[in-house]
């Protein structure tokens, strides 16, 4: 796998008709559009990752799914912010106090919420980011907070890349999500999280073309690939090596 400078370089060169994702090992994923980039849920300190905070200078955008420590690293993000001049945090407006105690400023983050939108723009390009609650395990939700646990829907044209965070199956959530017309769900698998098959009914349901499991336990891909050979063998998935690049195809 690719490591360090030589995957910031793979990532820097790659221009696609079609988003490109590489996963980085647990939650964290690079999405790329033209040359707009993302990072997910990049939790960087974790022993095996393929890059440091420190590494990135080029992110555009950070979304932080809820502020856990897998998801929200800070003291990786705060490296990432210092290389990466002109990129902000996209993260629930609960998570920002415990954030900015951390080392993130407020400047630098944009707090969003359930059903609000994202927009950024890089010369004639834009991509648009938008949020839906997460269970985990239930919807939880405050007045003042807002839900502090959320999925992202990435925007580029008429794809869109949908990434749940930590999220277990609700009975609202294929509705919340069939108009943004997915074309890639990342869907947590295990634990409190999605079962396989309830990740593989929620990708049907919501007409998604492709299934890539994430945030599961060692031998958790095992289980995955045999259930969905066996039981769901028209649905289209993709299982990352950490570090690995994957293309969307065309349709």
């Amino acid at each position: 796998m690719k490591t360090g400078q030589e995957l910031i370089a793979e990532i820097d060169r790659t221009i696609t008709a079609t988003p490109a994702l590489w996963w980085l090992g647990h939650a964290a994923f690079i999405v790329r559009f033209a040359n707009i980039t993302f990072y997910v849920d990049p939790c960087l300190s974790r022993p095996g990752s393929p890059l440091a905070g420190s590494e990135v200078k080029h992110a555009d955008m950070i979304l932080a799914t809820h502020g856990h420590p897998g998801h929200l690293d800070a003291p990786a993000i705060a490296a990432m912010l210092e290389g990466s001049k002109g990129a902000k945090v996209i993260l629930p407006k609960s998570a920002a106090d415990a954030a900015h105690q951390q080392g993130i400023a407020y400047p630098r983050m944009t707090t969003t919420d359930s059903d609000l939108r994202v927009e950024d723009f890089k010369g004639n390009l834009y991509s648009r980011i938008y949020a839906v609650p997460s269970a985990h395990p239930q919807l939880d939700w405050t007045a003042t907070g807002g839900y502090p646990y959320l999925g992202y829907l990435i925007r580029f044209g008429r794809w869109t890349v949908y990434h749940a965070g930590d999220c277990a199956s609700y009975d609202s959530l294929a509705e919340r999500l069939r108009p943004y017309n997915v074309n890639v769900a990342l869907l947590p698998i295990g634990g409190k999280n999605f079962s396989v098959n309830e990740a593989a009914q929620l990708t049907e349901d919501i007409g998604a073309d492709w299934l890539v499991p994430m945030h599961y336990d060692p031998g958790g891909e095992n289980d995955f690939v045999t259930h969905m050979l066996g039981q769901r063998p028209l649905q289209q998935f993709k299982l990352f090596q950490v570090g690995e690049r994957w293309t969307v195809p065309e349709e």
